[in-house]
């Protein structure tokens, strides 16, 4: 068993969504970090608990327009639940369950960088969730951005103290956080909240981070795979290689273009197939003259051609926003801010940190890199069904009896309703701003809905890259006979086997069904092809 211990400051992506994605994965919280938070927190009960005490924002005074009015002791830890309460104003589908454990992990880690002033008892809590696997139920929608991602941290923050309204998912079930926290065996059942917890729980686009990091990630292996589908719709077109040579790609020197380019060339290193002596071989519904030797097909069309140009910008998108990202991760996004005074002592400070413009911004940007991905792998996919378009390749990729058979026309008419529908996904939400709570939240970033749709886009699009790879196959399939000894790349060879082997009814006959789709989606969300190829040439992207 994985245990990851979190400090606040040394949190990784990769961290992140190991326990996101793995209920096993343990995590607990650093030395250093108990002994700061404890602390501070000694310092604000000796100190601050009095009703004299300087106004704090949201620790002893009110919230957005009620910053000016003081809330008194004896009535701090009601005002923590109303809090809650009064931001539980979310609605809409729950996130999942993955989205759940980064969050609660995200605002640990938050938290142990010791600048948000919760009792460490908080942080216990949180772990305590992740680590017993209870996943509070957070709707999507209601939250702005700014001030954090109140709404739907406002569920969770219900959930850990045991709130009888608040529910959960625990072992498969939907059922009252309560109910969960006795069947855990956690305690106490009902969690009271003291000054600033609350507060702390509720503040910071940490439901947007958590989003953000799962749908980079699935980004990433995405854009791996569509190198991969990129391989094998040249090798099944018989491309022509030179776009792909070195020597164009340093002459415009962007780091994207250069490595897609050289992916490409590992892919299909070895291959016969994209060949000129492969290209004059004409196949039986290919339109050209024959009283003359073919001559060199010079160049392919955009979608081939240009693919490291256009693959290159999203390789480079997504550096910048892994970055911003992994900043995120380790930053304190509440307020007000505690910070030890030199001498001995704290002082609590009001900013602005937990406005999620970063991450709308980079959210964006990611939804316009991966639809442009889908966009450009789509146009390939109309090419694989039309022979005027593919150099020779059967119609619709039908085969069997023709015209009772149809092949596959409705299947990238399905693919284009997914580029449609990203291309409108992508309308950048990180513009647009509604002030809120009477004016006091008078700009606001969007993160949650900018995380939430980039997330759309990259689902849409692994079906859309899944199907090019299907396609692509089947093209494979149907035309091996006519090139006898050709070969394709090391790479294409061993996406094409591993396709083969997943589904082969489907490349052998003339029918398409919902889990053919399904089963093209799985080879991207399990990254089952491309590890097959890293098992073959190593590690490609």
């Amino acid at each position: 068993m994985t245990t990851i211990q979190i400090d606040g400051f040394t949190l990784t992506a990769e961290q992140v969504l190991a326990v996101a994605r793995d209920s096993n994965v343990k995590v607990s919280l650093a030395d250093s970090s108990r002994a700061a938070l404890k602390e501070s927190r000694d310092y604000i009960e000796s100190t601050w608990m009095h009703d004299e005490a300087p106004m704090m924002y949201s620790f002893n005074t009110g919230v957005g327009l009620l910053k000016d009015t003081r809330v008194k002791v004896e009535h701090i830890e009601l005002f923590q639940t109303q809090m809650i309460k009064a931001h539980a104003a979310g609605m809409g589908e729950p996130f999942s369950e993955q989205v759940s454990r980064a969050t609660m992990l995200l605002r640990a880690n938050a938290f142990a960088s010791n600048y948000s002033a919760p009792r460490v008892e908080v942080v216990d809590r949180l772990l305590a969730f992740i680590n017993a696997g209870i996943h509070p139920i957070m709707p999507q929608k209601g939250s702005v951005g700014a001030s954090g991602d109140l709404a739907p941290l406002s569920y969770l923050a219900a959930a850990v103290a045991g709130f009888d309204e608040a529910d959960v998912m625990y072992k498969g079930r939907r059922m009252p956080a309560t109910e969960a926290i006795r069947q855990a065996g956690i305690e106490p059942v009902k969690f009271d909240l003291k000054a600033k917890d609350a507060s702390a729980l509720i503040n910071g686009c940490t439901v947007s981070l958590a989003v953000a990091v799962l749908a980079a990630d699935d980004a990433r292996n995405l854009l791996s795979d569509a190198c991969l589908s990129l391989g094998l719709t040249l090798e099944a077109m018989r491309a022509e290689m030179s776009a792909f040579d070195e020597r164009i790609h340093r002459a415009r020197p962007h780091a994207g273009q250069i490595k897609t380019a050289a992916i490409v060339r590992k892919l299909l290193s070895g291959s016969t197939r994209t060949t000129h002596d492969a290209r004059a071989v004409q196949f039986p519904e290919e339109s050209r003259r024959t009283d003359i030797p073919y001559t060199a097909r010079i160049q392919d069309v955009y979608s081939l051609r240009c693919a490291p140009q256009v693959y290159g910008p999203v390789f480079d998108a997504l550096d910048y926003i892994d970055n911003i990202v992994a900043k995120e991760i380790n930053s304190a996004t509440d307020n007000p801010l505690i910070f030890g005074k030199e001498g001995g002592g704290f002082e609590i400070i009001s900013g602005g940190n937990f406005h999620g413009q970063y991450l709308a911004q980079a959210m964006d940007l990611l939804a316009m890199a991966v639809a442009d991905l889908g966009s450009i792998c789509e146009r390939r996919i109309a090419r694989l069904i039309d022979p005027t378009l593919s150099w020779g390749l059967p119609r619709n990729l039908m085969s069997g009896i023709r015209g009772v058979n149809t092949g596959y026309t409705v299947v990238q008419c399905s693919m284009s309703s997914l580029v449609m529908e990203n291309r409108t996904l992508c309308m950048p939400g990180s513009v647009d701003s509604i002030p809120a709570k009477g004016n006091s939240e008078d700009h606001v970033s969007n993160s949650t809905w900018c995380a939430r749709k980039a997330a759309t886009v990259v689902a849409n699009t692994q079906y859309i890259i899944g199907v090019e790879m299907l396609l692509a196959a089947q093209a494979l399939s149907m035309t091996e006979s006519l090139l006898p000894g050709f070969t394709l790349g090391q790479g294409t060879q061993a996406a094409y086997e591993e396709i083969r082997r997943q589904i082969p009814a489907c490349l052998d006959g003339d029918r398409w069904f919902h889990n053919d789709i399904q089963t093209a989606h799985s080879f991207i969300a399990s990254g089952s092809v491309r590890s097959a190829v890293e098992k073959k040439i190593g590690r490609f992207a």
